[in-house]
């Protein structure tokens, strides 16, 4: 039951977050940007009006987005409450805080190791083409499928200490 609530939780996460997503990856990506810093207002108005509110557009890389918000929560959500119901609660309040802040470390760490290969999928997705003017990365599961035969099963994996160390303890 949890894992599933936290799978629900997280596609709906990711259908409000990926716009807010499509608008930071490009700015970041923004190879201008000490001559000329859009604002995020000024960016979303432009990727509209050359993608339009689709999947070239606004919602470009919504299904890597749904993959990766949905996968992370369930796993997350699904261990951490389960795991947490199985261990014995402490009466120390420190050693209490140090019981849930270790769950919620492991469910973090293996969330994101399940997860990431959605995450480089998003990345390589809503931001730029390895070639200007040509896709190469459209959808989810071609994206990693493309990741993996070019570069490798461990490039699905790129960022993985730094996504751990920030969702680990979070």
């Amino acid at each position: 039951a949890f894992a599933v609530a936290g799978l629900g939780s997280g596609l709906t996460e990711a259908v409000v977050v990926n716009p807010f997503e499509v608008v930071k990856v490009t700015l970041q990506t923004n190879q201008n940007a000490f001559t000329e810093q859009p604002s995020s207002f000024v960016q979303a108005q432009q990727i509209i009006k050359t993608g339009g509110l689709g999947f070239q557009g606004l919602n470009k890389g919504l299904t890597a987005t749904l993959g990766r918000h949905g996968v992370f929560n369930m796993v997350y959500f699904g261990f951490y409450f389960n795991v947490k119901n199985i261990l014995p609660v402490n009466k120390d309040p420190n050693l209490e805080f140090l019981r849930k802040f270790g769950i919620g470390l492991v469910s973090g760490t293996i969330a994101s190791i399940i997860n990431i290969p959605f995450d480089v999928a998003k990345s390589r997705i809503q931001g730029p083409q390895p070639v200007p003017g040509e896709i190469k990365y459209r959808t989810c599961f071609k994206t990693m499928a493309t990741v993996y035969k070019e570069e490798g099963f461990l490039a699905l994996y790129k960022g993985l200490l730094p996504k751990i160390m920030r969702l680990g303890p979070g």
